[in-house]
């Protein structure tokens, strides 16, 4: 494989229940770094930002974080998050992969308590860099040839 244009405009998104953390790559993709926090209200009004992004960024590819449980098994809350990023996905029409995101939140807050930030008033900030450490995991894992974890739709 060439390294010419290994790296692609890439989306990465931590989804929750009441925001959506964004983060993007610089042009080379090498690089994640947070975007915004997106507070979720009606599903129209979500894929209107996104839209936004994915037209100002030039955005090919939409990468989700799955929150797995630790003993690797998908439960409700990654059922969750997969139904949301497949109609994500659908309504912008853009292809969707998906990244193990176990201990992204955890790491995350632990970035921001590095910085002497209190992680409770601070949720916006831990869902950006969680965003961005999901995606910072796909662009790893394409630059190894590393294939990221399947499209899992039909659980």
């Amino acid at each position: 494989m060439s390294n010419e244009k290994l790296w692609i405009s890439a989306l990465g998104l931590d989804i929750g229940s009441k925001r959506v953390g964004i983060a993007g790559c610089d042009g080379t993709g090498l690089i994640a770094t947070g975007i915004t926090t997106l507070v979720r209200s009606s599903f129209d009004r979500d894929v209107a930002c996104l839209a936004e992004l994915v037209r100002s960024r030039g955005v090919k590819i939409l990468v989700a974080g799955l929150p797995y449980s630790m003993n690797g098994e998908l439960g409700n809350q990654a059922r969750q998050v997969q139904k949301y990023a497949g109609r994500i996905a659908e309504a912008l029409e853009l292809p969707l992969e998906y990244v193990d995101e176990r201990l992204t939140s955890v790491e995350a807050e632990e970035l921001i308590q590095s910085q002497g930030m209190s992680p409770s008033r601070n949720k916006g900030s831990i869902d950006r860099k969680a965003a961005a450490l999901i995606l910072q995991r796909w662009l790893d894992s394409r630059r190894q040839n590393i294939a990221p974890v399947p499209n899992r739709d039909s659980f």
